[in-house]
């Protein structure tokens, strides 16, 4: 019988590409991961491997036993949540993949109520942009991901991940304060000649702050490129640069830095997507209905705001 460690060393290979990374991921050292599956060759009676300069390359064989391996490990998941749900106390460790304004914005109250409600649950966090972190959730090296999806811009999707709502949240053109440095700005069109923060290429937002300057018929002059969103409040607030930023940013914060709304009034969605074979076990569901409860205090907090005094 093909032994199930072994076969998910193949298919960690399959998604990581070389020895080294899987036995960093895994923390076995590449000459173990090398001996492991020679040993599953010698299983399965074909040759899994080839070599292809310094890497190796699976052999069509090989490709068979991660298809099936996959189902494997959903099924092993699966079985591990039922286990889970039959018993009367919600424990475990649930690991979460959060990127930057999330982690500000929701995790401090999340594990706040989880330690209060759910205290045999450990949480682990870790930030991660949310392109990397959903792939990081399907290869299983996370339990949730937290992931965001710009208007127009689709997230990346996964047959084994699940996606549900968390919020949404405005973004606004944010803006230095007026001064005689810094005359009125009103609209994004009023920005073409000033200096811009954004963030790195390949990320979503920078693709969509892009777009939505050049549909206002400029090419931003990008300055400063920071995926630290508090550096970018930074810059703004001190009269550096200008950017588009979510609300989720002054979550628990002011800001002496002017927020104008846009005409289309576009609105970031807040998700989060679990492996679905791992959907049901109680302690990835008690976080998820704790952040799903931080999400609406924080919507209910803003729309409050953006009322006023009665």
């Amino acid at each position: 019988m093909l032994d199930v460690r072994r076969l998910r060393l193949l298919r960690e290979l399959k998604i990581r590409g070389t020895l080294a990374e899987v036995a960093a991921a895994l923390q076995y050292s590449p000459s173990s991961v090398s001996q492991q599956l020679a040993l599953l060759e010698k299983e399965a009676g074909v040759e899994l491997l080839r070599k292809t300069g310094r890497k190796v390359q699976l052999t069509p064989q090989a490709e068979v036993l991660v298809a099936h391996t996959a189902q494997l490990l959903e099924t092993l998941e699966q079985a591990e949540a039922d286990l889970a749900a039959s018993l009367t106390t919600v424990s475990g460790t649930v690991r979460i993949a959060v990127f930057q304004s999330a982690a500000l914005a929701l995790m401090p109250d999340t594990l706040t109520l989880m330690a209060g409600t759910y205290p045999e649950v450990r949480i682990e966090m870790t930030q991660r942009e949310p392109e990397t972190a959903l792939h990081e959730t399907w290869a299983r090296d996370f339990d949730i991901v937290i992931a965001e999806q710009y208007p127009g811009h689709a997230a990346p999707r996964y047959p084994e991940l699940d996606r549900i709502k968390l919020t949404t949240d405005a973004i606004r053109l944010a803006v230095p304060p007026e001064s005689k440095d810094h005359p009125p700005v009103t609209s994004l069109e009023d920005t073409a000649e000033m200096a811009w923060v954004m963030e790195p290429r390949g990320a979503a937002s920078r693709h969509w702050a892009e777009q939505a300057c050049r549909s206002a018929g400029f090419e931003p002059d990008v300055r400063f490129e920071t995926a630290d969103l508090q550096a970018q409040i930074r810059l703004i607030e001190s009269g550096n640069a200008v950017g588009l930023m979510p609300d989720l940013v002054w979550t628990g914060r002011g800001t002496t830095a002017e927020l104008i709304e846009l005409p289309e009034k576009p609105r970031r969605t807040v998700f989060t997507s679990v492996r679905r074979s791992s959907a049901q076990r109680p302690a990835i569901l008690a976080a998820r209905e704790i952040l799903a409860t931080t999400a609406a205090s924080i919507a209910a907090s803003k729309d409050h705001e953006m009322e006023g005094p009665s």
